[in-house]
């Protein structure tokens, strides 16, 4: 029988060691930082695994995939379920009934789609809204010069709260044009907490992965999102995932 636990613990021991150090790098509280720990393709048993070792929330990319687990594991009442990937406004519907947080809003039409599926639910969701900070065409994300425009409108979906921004950094070896992704999603973030709208919240930053959190906590990450260190090297390749991906792992 596979030890799934022991696994784990010595991966999630490794991954908090580093946040840990990163953040007394930056002078930071690791308290600061959020580990969100992504288990796409990552099956049942390691999931419960991991909820015995005290994680309560995990990141989906897809749906259809993130609501059969949320299904099969009904009965860990306090388990989160945050999506992580772009989200088709015909599976809006599935995500409000289950989905406590969103982090890749960037459109209207996923907005209204949700905020109406949420009413309907009686449910209100955490969003984050995504930055394509890379510039790269085959990333999910407004621009970074549209954003302001965009969260202005936020308002109208009652059902929204909106808390701040995500980005996917660019997949690359250049720790310099990595670094460059967070810096533009923390500036743009320090802007908008100027004159962001009533109810409309500019506090948590959704960047980095398993290969270059350190950076983003450097340039002041709230949450890391961490799969592959976690969980292993998925079978399922990350193209599945992210569109256009060509670079390290989550």
């Amino acid at each position: 029988m596979i030890d799934h636990e022991s696994t784990l613990r010595a991966n999630l021991d490794a991954v908090r060691a580093r946040i840990a150090a990163a953040c007394r790098a930056a002078a930071r509280n690791p308290s600061e930082v959020r580990l969100l720990p992504v288990s796409k393709t990552v099956d049942q048993a390691r999931l419960r695994a991991a909820y015995a070792l005290g994680l309560r929330e995990l990141g989906e990319n897809k749906v259809q995939e993130a609501q059969a687990k949320s299904e099969a594991m009904a009965d860990l009442a306090d388990l989160r379920w945050v999506l992580i990937g772009h989200l088709q406004t015909n599976k809006a519907k599935n995500a409000a009934r289950f989905a406590s947080e969103f982090q890749a809003l960037d459109s209207l039409r996923a907005a209204e789609a949700l905020d109406r599926h949420l009413q309907k639910e009686g449910r209100a969701m955490d969003v984050l809204v995504q930055v394509n900070t890379s510039g790269e065409d085959t990333k999910f994300g407004l621009p970074p010069d549209e954003v302001a425009a965009f969260v202005k409108k936020l308002p109208a979906f009652p059902s929204l709260r909106v808390r701040g921004l995500m980005t996917l950094a660019l997949f690359s070896d250049d720790a310099a044009r990595v670094r460059h992704c967070f810096v533009t999603l923390r500036t743009l973030r320090d802007r908008l907490r100027q004159d962001a709208p009533d109810g409309i919240a500019m506090d948590e930053l959704s960047m980095g992965m398993s290969g270059d959190f350190e950076l983003a906590i450097a340039e002041g990450a709230t949450t890391v999102r961490v799969g592959t260190a976690i969980f292993g090297h998925r079978a399922t390749p990350d193209s599945d995932y992210w569109p256009g991906f060509a670079g390290k792992p989550e």
